[in-house]
């Protein structure tokens, strides 16, 4: 018990940090590529297999599958609404607009295969969408009070998911875990620092980053039930990674 509990303080916070710190160095783009990694999924999916149990964390992280249409669709929310309001209406818009495609899927019910063709699809719809627009403002200096939110509210996000699982289920925990809450926190900070083209920029560089969060969640529901659970994170996590590098190469090109 007092293993989990470390991870869930300790590891989203760190990982977020080092994302963050690359993101303010490459900018608003890359540092949402870097956002769309599992930095809060993984975690709490690797969670979930040791407190709840492996055929558990399967069955969600299939439900996290379709919840990245609900992230795709947050940002789309928030690059539409960017160019008329602030990024409070911006945030409101889009919290929505992932609530109500949450619903939509919640009792979807596709093989990993279909479901991870299907995210793929939407995720690579949406970047196109999602392309062109002005150049943000250059950057303001990195507050440290700012670290500290983004890191705390990764912290909480865990821990709440983590501990109400038992109670939402394997697919509804699934499907909120993607809640871009990193995502969200960097986006306003750019749009409040840099404008609402950053703002733009940093979402849709989350969604074209996501193709490897959603080659982990791949690997996690169709092996958790036959493989221990340290391998398959460990290829969950290589196959990712490995996903995540060739997207870069796009994300840089269309910035």
């Amino acid at each position: 018990m007092a293993t989990t509990t470390l991870l869930k303080l300790l590891l989203a916070p760190l990982l977020i940090l080092v994302a963050t710190l690359a993101g303010r160095r490459w900018g608003p783009a890359v540092g949402g590529w870097l956002a769309g990694l599992p930095l809060t999924s993984g975690p709490v999916s690797f969670i979930l297999a040791i407190e709840q149990g492996s055929e558990f964390a399967a069955r969600a992280a299939l439900g996290t599958l379709f919840g990245l249409v609900s992230l795709a669709v947050f940002s789309l929310a928030y690059g539409a609404v960017a160019r008329r309001a602030g990024w409070a209406g911006c945030v409101a818009a889009a919290l929505g607009a992932f609530g109500a495609s949450t619903l939509a899927f919640r009792g979807a019910a596709l093989p990993p295969g279909l479901a991870f063709t299907l995210v793929c699809v939407v995720l690579g719809t949406v970047g196109t969408v999602m392309g062109g627009g002005a150049p943000p403002r250059p950057p303001p200096r990195l507050l440290p009070g700012d670290l500290t939110i983004r890191m705390a509210l990764a912290a909480l996000l865990v821990l709440f998911l983590t501990s109400l699982a038992a109670s939402l289920g394997p697919a509804l925990a699934g499907s909120l875990s993607p809640l871009p809450v990193f995502g969200a926190v960097l986006a306003v900070f750019a749009h409040r620092d840099q404008g609402a083209p950053a703002a733009v920029q940093l979402l849709r560089g989350m969604v074209l980053g996501s193709f490897g969060f959603a080659t982990f969640m791949l690997v996690v529901s169709g092996l958790l039930d036959r493989w221990a659970i340290a391998p398959t994170y460990a290829l969950a996590s290589a196959s990712a990674l490995g996903v995540h590098g060739v997207t870069l190469a796009v994300v840089r090109r269309a910035t």
